[in-house]
């Protein structure tokens, strides 16, 4: 080599990009555990405040801290808004950074550990009751919750009595008349603290859901145990406060009283009104029989929050603020989505009266296979969203999502009807949809399990079909899937259900699959005891329309596992604005003007909230669409064409006689899954190994899934596997 000449530097030689890859690595691994490490702390720190307020040292300090910053320009207000909503928020912008830091495949760092072990997340524990199926942690998260309203409950009642002991001369009609004040008071306190959490699970797109990876379909479980707790909590309050006022016979004065300092009573029972209303029609015999009844009193959130801040006013109402905020956010940009419309690539109804739509998607949306959409048809109402899980694989293609549709109700009915109307044949448009979603786990965590058991009941199978769809391309193609022993149990009540099988050929994804994956299905038809006359099935497409690629026809990548730096820009732009806008309020209007009135006060700070999501949210909404458009356009510039719904998409028509899983399939009639069975079968098969067993069907097939793999973890030998729970079913 001439001595003129220079070497090459090292971190461009193999093992210099090897350092600096591990450099790279360690760099990320220590930045998501400092993130970790202070979500963690501030939660805890958080938590630990609320619990602790009830007892009279807290709440001596919290009195203190209160009256040093009452002369700050924000007053009350800002203290309380600091203690109460900003750690909800500071969570947020730093859950915002580790996704974003985590990046979207996170496949590669969620392996299971080589000793299987049981956790406390998939292990179920209250298996019947009006909890459903409740595992370890969720069990731990009820008692917790239930402590400390006992808690505060107990430690509000001994200092109330103690307040009584200062009115000795007074009599016990007057004594019990402020124990019943000062009790209603404190409930309402408590509800306060309650609706803190009640927002966050509904948050569909949530960043927090997101970041802990608990989909709106598990979480929708929690609002509703909240719901019920909160709306107790609200009940007693007003009740208590009627029974004193109606013993000192001022009942009628004291409901219509609308107070300018202090709380205005007239605004807390309209809330309270509304509450009730929402909490009457969403229990279970009143929200199964009439959902449409559900769904639209349960607008009424909006009269309930905004008249709870004109009965609380502003300060008191900054308790419940940050939750409720997040709630805005999600609910505006869910808006901004749903305004869009979506081509129906194809639609189609089978035999057994399922149908299929296939919908138009931008290549730069991402879900996974366990995920769900929201649909809404226009043509059949313009305020009904239903939820329906996605049928394909986002493997499956660059620019469609499929669902199945089974037929259970009026608008599932008029959607076939649609469809299969001769006369609707003729249009080129049959039916026009909006899409909210997709919405799911954030990681696929059925790829995490080498073994996997798929427990399905009727049209619960579609998620399970694009499981299957997910796995073998990742097997095709070399990327990372965990799975290899895959046992799909499918419970239908008639033949005919059958053939939605087809609408996946494994053989056409993966040839030769059965080398690398072991897939084994059992389907039970409970009600024929005997296979049809006719073998095979055979049916033809209804309708199959194809539309362009155009940029406008896909559905909006804004929510859901929409792009995480621009959902993330979105919160914090929000955020950042409704502070700005808080402090130009108190600056220029609320402190020169003087301004008193709490109700009014309360009022602005629901404007000033709902205004800065509107504004400084909008603002990025509208980024964030210019760029998603430039996008597609740039795809489409790149020739990227529909995809031919690839032959072994849910548009291939085939016959179910010909699927290659014949040998490994077995039909049993006129029986139901023995679970015990089953799980006895698997454990001599597998051995001693983490088994995912993932369900999707009613309650009653939930109930009996959990309740043999309680029973099975509790009297397991050391050798057999260890069965992890995970319910994929929607209940609303």
């Amino acid at each position: 080599m001439e001595k003129n000449s220079v070497d090459p530097s090292p971190l461009l030689s193999p093992l210099g990009d090897e350092t600096a890859t591990k450099a790279s690595f360690c760099l990320v691994s220590a930045t998501k555990w400092t993130l970790k490490t202070l979500i963690c702390v501030i939660f805890v720190a958080w938590v630990t405040f609320i619990f602790l307020l009830p007892a009279q040292p807290v709440n001596e300090l919290f009195s203190k801290w209160i009256s040093l910053s009452s002369e700050t320009p924000f007053g009350v207000t800002g203290s309380i808004f600091v203690l109460f909503s900003a750690p909800v928020l500071i969570i947020a912008f730093l859950a915002i950074a580790h996704l974003i830091i985590t990046g979207d495949d996170q496949i590669h760092g969620k392996k299971n550990s080589k000793h299987p072990r049981f956790r406390l997340w998939t292990f179920p524990v209250l298996i019947k009751g009006p909890f459903g199926v409740v595992s370890a942690t969720e069990f731990i998260g009820i008692v917790l919750f239930m402590l400390y309203v006992i808690w505060a409950v107990y430690a509000y009642f001994v200092r109330a009595l103690g307040s009584t002991s200062f009115f000795e001369k007074s009599s016990i009609r007057a004594k019990s008349m402020f124990l019943l004040e000062i009790m209603g008071l404190r409930l309402g306190a408590i509800g306060l603290m309650c609706l803190a959490f009640l927002f966050i699970p509904v948050s569909r797109g949530s960043v927090l859901l997101r970041y802990i990876d608990i989909p709106f379909e598990h979480a929708t479980k929690y609002h509703v145990w909240l719901g019920h707790l909160t709306m107790v909590l609200f009940t007693l309050h007003g009740l208590l406060f009627v029974i004193a006022w109606a013993m000192d016979g001022r009942l009628v004065q004291e409901l219509v009283e609308w107070k300018d300092i202090g709380v205005a009573n007239l605004p807390g029972v309209i809330s309270l009104l509304a509450g009730l209303f929402m909490w009457v029609t969403s229990l279970p015999g009143v929200r199964t029989k009439n959902f449409e009844l559900f769904f639209y009193t349960h607008q009424l959130y909006v009269v309930f929050v905004v008249f709870l801040a004109l009965h609380v006013g502003d300060f008191i109402f900054t308790m419940a603020a940050g939750g409720i905020f997040l709630f805005v956010l999600d609910r505006f940009l869910r808006l901004c989505q749903s305004r869009k419309k979506v081509n129906v690539i194809s639609s189609r109804c089978l035999p057994c009266g399922t149908v299929e739509l296939v919908l138009s998607k931008p290549q730069s949306l991402r879900y996974n296979a366990l995920s769900f959409i929201f649909l809404q048809v226009r043509e059949l109402s313009w305020l009904q969203w239903h939820p329906f899980s996605v049928s394909s694989s986002p493997l499956d293609g660059n620019h469609h999502l499929a669902v199945l549709i089974k037929v259970l109700g009026k608008w599932t009915e008029r959607l076939r009807e649609r469809i299969t109307d001769v006369d609707a044949l003729k249009d080129v448009s049959v039916i026009t949809t909006s899409v909210e979603g997709p919405y799911g786990h954030e990681v696929p965590y059925h790829l995490m399990y080498e073994n996997l058991i798929l427990v399905a009941g009727g049209i619960g199978v579609s998620p399970f079909l694009a499981i299957l769809s997910d796995i073998l391309h990742r097997v095709r193609e070399g990327k990372p899937c965990q799975p290899r022993n895959i046992l799909l149990v499918w419970a239908v009540k008639k033949s005919n259900e059958i053939p939605l099988l087809s609408t996946i050929d494994m053989e056409t994804i993966c040839p030769s699959f059965s080398d690398k994956v072991n897939i084994n299905i059992h389907i039970y038809v409970t009600r024929e005891s005997d296979p049809p006359v006719e073998e095979g099935y055979s049916y033809k497409p209804i309708k199959s329309s194809f539309c362009p690629m155009a940029s406008d026809c896909g559905m909006s990548v804004l929510v859901g596992t929409g792009h995480k730096f621009w959902s993330g820009l979105y919160v914090i732009s929000s955020t950042i604005g409704f502070v700005i806008l808080l402090v130009l309020l108190y600056i220029y209007y609320i402190n020169p003007f003087n301004i008193y009135q709490w109700w009014y006060k309360g009022l602005l700070f629901v404007i000033c909230m709902v205004a800065s999501v509107v504004i400084f949210g909008g603002f990025v909404v509208a980024l964030w669409h210019i760029w998603e458009k430039q996008s597609s356009m740039k795809g489409i510039s790149n020739n990227i064409k529909v995809d031919k719904i690839q032959q072994n998409g849910s548009l291939a028509h085939k016959d179910p006689s010909q699927d290659s899983l014949a040998k490994s399939t077995v039909m049993r009639y006129g029986s139901r899954p023995d679970f015990k069975e089953i799980y006895e079968l698997m454990s001599e098969k597998w051995g001693h190994v983490d088994v995912g067993v993932i369900v999707c069907g009613p309650s009653t097939l939930q109930t009996s899934v959990a309740e043999e793999i309680r029973a099975h973890s509790l009297t397991r030998q050391r050798h057999h596997p260890i069965f992890h729970f995970h319910s994929h079913s929607f209940d609303l």
